[in-house]
């Protein structure tokens, strides 16, 4: 199955591909063992707002091999402007289907993110927890590697060249980005000329949710589109402006403007 098969919904000047989480996991099996490589990027609707009025941002995307929808309302707005996404298909949940089917084929994950390494509580830091998780629910998986960095390691030269490095070494299959948009995304952009035949997935969150530092949202909740109002509940500082200011106004006008685009 080729990326070429799928043609793209256009939301404000984002083109998202119709495709299946399942059809995610069929493309990046067939690419691998084709040896090449790419890139996943998960927009919602904060990311697309964002790109739609920030160049740096719009490069991330137009720098991805394929787009897929996280988030309801991109959803919805497909579906009222008539050529509907087939469904959501979340960085959190394709942690552990491409995990499941690389498996299959026993190849390669490295995993970056998570909770860095806690000495005091004599904890093991959150990337390796969640590649231990990976493995024992995914028969034939292998680990490359993990790395869960420090807040603020790149800015630090030295260390940022060691990280990419450590990464290009170990010559994954597949890595997971759980360093949040957009630092996430710099990572790859950073990574991915040292690693043709490799595929990244920024997936924010995905690690600690994989670890269960962080709980996800109940799957009526993500079902519904009100995933935000869990992520809101649980960390209201961090997310209350971005989510009430910016992002909620965004989405109505998104859906109010869908009917008019329709073919």
């Amino acid at each position: 199955m080729t990326i070429e098969a799928f043609d793209r919904v256009h939301l404000d000047g984002t083109g998202i591909d119709r495709i299946t989480e399942d059809e995610v996991v069929a493309v990046v099996r067939d690419a691998l063992a084709s040896g090449r490589g790419g890139r996943i990027i998960t927009p919602n609707v904060d990311i697309l707002r964002r790109a739609a009025a920030d160049p740096a941002v719009r490069r991330h995307l137009d720098d991805a091999d394929l787009i897929v929808a996280d988030g309801m309302p991109l959803v919805w707005a497909s579906r009222l402007g008539g050529a509907p996404l087939p469904e959501r298909v979340a960085g959190s949940s394709l942690i552990w289907s491409l995990s499941q089917g690389l498996g299959r084929d026993h190849r390669s994950i490295f995993v970056v993110g998570g909770t860095p390494v806690d000495r005091a509580a004599d904890q093991v830091d959150g990337a390796a927890r969640a590649a231990d998780r990976l493995v024992e629910a995914c028969p034939g998986l292998r680990i490359a590697g993990t790395l869960s960095p420090a807040f603020g390691f790149e800015n630090d030269e030295r260390a940022y060249a060691e990280f990419c490095a450590t990464i290009i070494a170990a010559q994954p299959d597949l890595v997971f980005v759980g360093l949040g948009f957009p630092k996430q995304e710099l990572v790859i952009e950073r990574l991915r000329p040292h690693l043709p035949a490799t595929w990244f997935v920024g997936c924010g969150a995905a690690v600690n949710f994989v670890t269960g530092d962080v709980h996800r949202a109940p799957r009526w909740m993500q079902r519904t589109g009100l995933e935000w109002a869990h992520r809101l509940g649980t960390e209201p500082r961090r997310l209350a402006g971005r989510y009430l200011r910016h992002d909620a106004p965004y989405a109505l006008r998104l859906l109010a403007r869908a009917p008019r685009r329709r073919p």
